[in-house]
């Protein structure tokens, strides 16, 4: 399987982290985006059929992403990661039409067992 891959995050250590953790046969292409302006561009050129999504970014957060996202009916898979745990935002995330919420710091066995859960694996 290919896929088209968006990691959305200003960190760039957290990039770099996701990248790694992408098994690399699932993978066709990665888009790399800073913040959600960047991250729906991205969504809206067809380099997202999945996307990696942290939470708190500048100029648009994840929060703003999912609820485009959501008006959009974007058939993007959307995995959260981020160290905001709280549960009234997890529970945001998922009326939100996100997959999976996944904890900073990033767990690669986590990561292929929420891709496992989706079919991608």
């Amino acid at each position: 399987m290919s896929l088209a891959v968006t990691i959305a995050d200003d960190s760039l250590l957290s990039r770099k982290n996701v990248r790694k953790a992408v098994p690399t046969d699932l993978v066709a292409d990665i888009t790399e985006a800073c913040n959600g302006v960047e991250a729906l561009a991205a969504v809206n050129a067809g380099k997202a059929e999945l996307l990696f999504l942290d939470l708190q970014m500048p100029v648009l957060d994840g929060f703003g992403v999912l609820e485009a996202l959501q008006k959009q009916n974007a058939n993007t898979i959307v995995i959260v990661i981020s160290a905001d745990i709280q549960p009234l935002a997890v529970e945001r995330v998922y009326k939100l039409g996100a997959f999976k919420f996944l904890q900073k710091p990033l767990d690669p066995s986590q990561l292929r067992a929420a891709l496992a859960e989706v079919g991608l694996l």
